[in-house]
């Protein structure tokens, strides 16, 4: 076995890239696929919250690195898909504790056991990015579709070629069907045009995806959220499928057409 190791980056932080790893490494999973995710944001770790995990931490990331415990003793296992395994990031620790050659050397051992090494990277572009994208062969890059998140994106697009991680693919998160209806959040094909890369997925703004995090449980485990849909679209392209994006596109209800009789305003979407 030879498995595929991923980073997923983004230009800021705060656009759902913790989110976006743990959602698609659960979603990998429950195709059938062994996966391990890998916290490479050192001292500020929160993918093991996300998957509802921190209280089972043992070892981390740097232990591995330094020798202090196996690697399989450092990982720990899904409570919901027993082929998913997570790697902590260390808490206490800063981004220089670990060389990208270390993470590069940890990761070929894992392609050798995984079918996807996912590697969550710390925001920016300082040193924690470029071990985490040196251990990579191919990336994802989480973006939201305001102008301070693509002008960023846009900047770590040029890294990452620069680095030999050529055709990125993107995430946009946290679309918001009524904003960009009305002209004031930039759609698709707006951020395609400005960072000229493939579109992985659309994942539409919901609240589920918080309340999901908040329990420790990711939301593709939610079949009634619609960004737990799009994560499993986005999961089965990544796996080789051709999925069609999802309908963000407002559907007018019978009662929204009542209203509009009577002179009142509302709108249903549908993210089927």
């Amino acid at each position: 076995m030879t498995g595929r190791t991923i980073v997923i980056t983004s230009g800021k932080g705060g656009v759902g890239k913790t989110t976006a790893t743990a959602n698609l490494g659960t979603a990998l999973a429950m195709r059938g696929q062994k996966v391990v995710v890998i916290d490479a944001d050192i001292g500020l770790r929160n993918l093991d919250v996300i998957m509802g995990l921190e209280n089972r931490i043992v070892y981390d990331l740097v232990n591995v690195i330094e020798g202090k415990c196996k690697m399989h003793q450092a990982m720990i296992r899904d409570k919901h898909q027993l082929e998913l395994f997570l790697i902590p990031a260390a808490q206490t620790r800063d981004k220089d504790s670990i060389e990208p050659e270390q993470l590069r050397e940890l990761c070929e051992k894992l392609e050798q056991e995984f079918d996807y090494v996912l590697i969550d990277c710390p925001a920016g572009i300082e040193g924690g990015f470029k071990n985490a994208i040196g251990a990579a062969k191919e990336a994802i890059l989480v973006t939201t579709p305001e102008v301070s998140a693509i002008r960023d994106a846009d900047r770590v697009i040029g890294l990452l070629e620069a680095s030999e991680l050529h055709r990125p693919k993107l995430i946009i998160n946290r679309i918001n069907t009524n904003l960009v209806k009305h002209g004031d959040m930039m759609d698709k094909d707006d951020i395609v045009e400005l960072l000229s890369v493939e579109i992985l997925g659309l994942v539409p703004a919901d609240e589920h995806t918080i309340t999901a995090a908040n329990r420790g449980v990711p939301v593709v485990h939610d079949k009634k959220a619609p960004s737990g849909s799009a994560f499993l679209r986005i999961a089965a392209r990544v796996d080789g499928d051709e999925v069609p994006f999802m309908s963000l596109e407002p559907k007018t209800s019978i009662i929204d057409r009542m209203k509009g009789l009577v002179g009142l305003s509302g709108r249903a979407y549908s993210h089927a």
